[in-house]
């Protein structure tokens, strides 16, 4: 994210805040980004909150995203194009 210029943070509820909230939250270049990050998608996927969250956060204009170790060349083109 450094690399990118972006402002971003890693929301740790904790048990205290919202539930489902994406893993990492971003902005880059005026634009909003969610990031839910997965060690193996093939074995975990996000949950039915985290992809309301992510689909939510779509229909509001912002960038939504599901990322493992197989598909992490998407998040580097998606931050290249927002950059």
């Amino acid at each position: 994210m450094k690399e990118y210029g972006a402002y971003y943070f890693y929301p740790v509820t904790g048990g205290f805040g919202a539930s489902g909230v994406p893993d990492v939250i971003a902005c880059i270049n005026g634009h909003f980004v969610g990031i839910e990050a997965k060690a193996d998608m093939t074995k975990n996927k996000p949950t039915a909150l985290q992809v309301k969250n992510l689909n939510h956060i779509k229909e509001c204009g912002g960038t939504a995203l599901v990322i493992d170790a197989n598909n992490l060349d998407h998040l580097v083109n998606t931050l290249e194009k927002l950059k």
